[in-house]
């Protein structure tokens, strides 16, 4: 929709991509502890969509759609970051569930069942589902990952590891997972996963589609939903583990 003046209509910009604001933030609050808020997600996004209906420039040839959502996006990472969303405490018992789920595959030769993990991190089944709902989030790679031994600062073990394989630590890391390899053993890891885990990680990341979505396929709660991710991304991160 364009103006008397022949330039677009941002008001109706705005109005029109409302709802893409709320369809990005529940698409990104499945990767987040339940400490974040949804609406602080969309109010930040919102704040992104001003913006990005400021600066756009129908004659450069970008789509709308296209500009607006990375500016959202933006947005909201931008008010993650300005928050402390994930605690040390919150990292420490996702960590703890990756060891526990790493010690069952390697025990029992297969994926464990969440009354098995639960068992071996000596917890009740309702406290662990609950314990997967507050690290939801949590399973970043973190650089300690990267780490030997119990350094107090893991970012110089990194770049020692980076200097005696004759890298510089300004390397790009993309460049670096993709020559090691890492996305063939991220694919073996998805295909090993159970069947389950494999369908809803489709679901989210090739599909796009939202926790709600999700759980009307499933036929669980989107709180379920929201266990299972984290579960799934705890025993994606202990199959990689050997590798990081």
């Amino acid at each position: 929709m364009y103006t008397a003046q022949g330039t677009i209509d941002k008001s109706h910009l705005l109005e029109q991509h409302q709802p893409l604001v709320r369809r990005i933030a529940l698409q990104m609050i499945a990767k987040l502890p339940a400490s974040v808020e949804l609406d602080d997600l969309i109010q930040a996004g919102m704040l992104g969509l001003l913006d990005a209906s400021s600066r756009y420039q129908d004659n450069k040839g970008a789509q709308f759609e296209t500009f607006v959502s990375q500016r959202i996006r933006g947005a909201m990472l931008d008010e993650l970051r300005a928050s402390d969303w994930g605690s040390r405490g919150l990292r420490q018992s996702a960590r703890g569930v990756e060891k526990a789920i790493h010690a069952l595959e390697h025990r029992l030769g297969r994926s464990p069942s969440e009354g098995e993990i639960a068992k071996e991190l000596k917890m009740e089944l309702e406290a662990y589902q609950s314990l997967l709902q507050e690290i939801q989030g949590c399973q970043l790679v973190y650089v300690e990952d990267f780490a030997k031994g119990e350094s107090e600062n893991p970012f110089l073990d990194l770049h020692a590891q980076q200097a005696r394989k004759g890298q510089a630590a300004s390397d790009d890391p993309l460049a670096q997972l993709l020559e090691s390899g890492f996305r063939h053993q991220l694919i073996d890891a998805i295909s090993s996963l159970p069947e389950r885990d494999q369908l809803l990680l489709n679901l989210y990341y090739e599909e796009e589609l939202n926790l709600r979505e999700i759980g009307a396929i499933l036929e669980v709660s989107q709180s379920r939903v929201c266990q299972l991710h984290s579960q799934a991304i705890s025993r994606l991160r202990a199959k990689l583990k050997d590798l990081l």
